[in-house]
């Protein structure tokens, strides 16, 4: 089966669980579709990295079709069906809250899962080309907003009056601005207007939200086209106003922006919020050359640095344990360029510097700043590597006292009052 409309929609390039799941619940007469970003995905040739369903089952009905599945959240209630190392959210389709009913408020006193039709779930979504809809069992393709025509002319555009929209959800600026450099879209004039005026709506959205986000945006293969464009919009002073003040020091900002464009080709777990964050602290601590770079940098000295401070913990979301890495990872650097000091220590002194939990970035930092000769490197790479086994062993020694200790916690009786 090959769509001749639309080649890119072909059953290899589908998930096989996903094709069950829509074909499972198909056969109990719920109308069921592939739905939102992997359907743009496959349309653009891009393999999805998720495949979300969209169903009229509600998910009780939809837990009783489908093992393994499981119903979550509270304000919008959907479907987790696990399928070996894969998750796939299955959702009941849903109408925009102010169009829903007298009936629909007594039904969802909550005023959140507000069900409804296809058109109407298609139409309460983000852009035009996140509204279409796949079948792969019939191999129908349902375009309820229009998404068809932006795709092929290359247009992020927003379903519905963009400044309403916006407003309803100011996280939206962030997905257009991230889609449009995911996909080298542009974005419609009148939502790129409505961006530019209501960037100040992002202070008022929850901060793990803003990060999860950020960190969308470093992912991008360039990602520092995304946080120019971002400045140029005016939504940078407000997502992260630390950072929008190194963008308007053109001396400052070259550095950033050369390291932020390199950042796909360095030695870097992309899938890691602590290394993607940890360099995006680094690339700014160098541009804007708070430290001495001649001196030793206490981690402490980082942490207690009023921007850097705001930067990690108010502007980006880190959480204190990958403030603390990134800090000591900092500090480590100093220790990388002392071999002869390290190689002069005991085996536990030793051991204690290569079973940090921040060594693995301090090594990446290094190598990325090129701080270290060829000789220094490859003895802190097969110091690491030959150490390995014994940290594993020790990490594994640790976990067990911790869930021993927990335990005893748990047992303790409560003191009499």
């Amino acid at each position: 089966m090959v769509n001749r409309q639309h080649p890119n929609l072909h059953p290899n390039w589908i998930d096989s669980h996903a094709n069950g799941i829509v074909k499972a619940l198909q056969k109990s007469n719920f109308e069921t579709y592939l739905v939102g970003g992997c359907v743009r995905d496959l349309l653009l040739g891009i393999h999805p990295k998720d495949f979300d369903i969209a169903t009229t089952a509600q998910p009780e009905e939809i837990r009783k079709v489908i093992y393994k599945a499981y119903v979550i959240g509270k304000r919008f209630r959907l479907v987790l069906v696990k399928r070996d190392d894969q998750q796939y959210e299955v959702a009941t389709f849903r109408k925009n809250i102010e169009d829903k009913t007298e009936d629909d408020e007594e039904a969802s006193p909550e005023g959140d899962n507000v069900f409804g039709t296809p058109e109407e779930d298609a139409m309460r979504r983000d852009f035009t080309i996140n509204g279409l809809f796949y079948d792969p069992v019939g191999d129908k393709l349902i375009d309820h907003p229009g998404g068809l025509e932006d795709l092929e002319n290359g247009f992020i555009r927003m379903i519905g009056e963009p400044n309403a929209r916006l407003v309803e959800d100011p996280i939206r600026i962030l997905r257009a601005l991230r889609l449009s450099h995911k996909v080298h879209f542009s974005i419609e004039p009148s939502l790129r207007a409505a961006m530019q005026a209501k960037g100040e709506t992002l202070l008022a959205t929850a901060l793990p939200r803003r990060r999860e986000e950020i960190l969308k945006l470093l992912k991008l293969r360039d990602p520092a086209m995304a946080f120019v464009e971002a400045y140029d919009l005016g939504v940078l002073k407000f997502l992260c106003p630390t950072l929008n003040s190194t963008f308007e020091d053109p001396d400052k900002l070259s550095g950033l922006l050369h390291n932020l464009s390199n950042m796909r080709t360095i030695w870097l777990d992309s899938g890691s919020p602590l290394e993607l964050f940890g360099h995006l602290v680094l690339y700014y601590l160098l541009a804007e050359k708070i430290f001495d770079p001649n001196q030793p940098i206490k981690a402490n000295d980082i942490l207690e640095h009023p921007k850097v401070s705001l930067l990690m913990k108010e502007e980006l979301g880190m959480f204190k344990y990958e403030q603390a890495i990134v800090a000591k990872a900092i500090h480590m650097q100093s220790v990388l360029q002392k071999r002869i000091d390290f190689e002069r220590k005991g085996h536990r002194r030793q051991m204690a510097v290569l079973k940090n939990e921040a060594f693995p970035l301090a090594l990446k930092y290094a190598i990325e700043n090129q701080t270290l000769d060829g000789s220094d490197l490859n003895f802190w790479l097969k110091s690491y590597w030959d150490a390995m086994p014994a940290i594993e062993d020790l990490r594994r020694e640790e976990s067990k006292k911790r869930r021993s200790t927990s335990r005893r916690r748990r047992r303790k009786p409560a003191p009499k009052s």
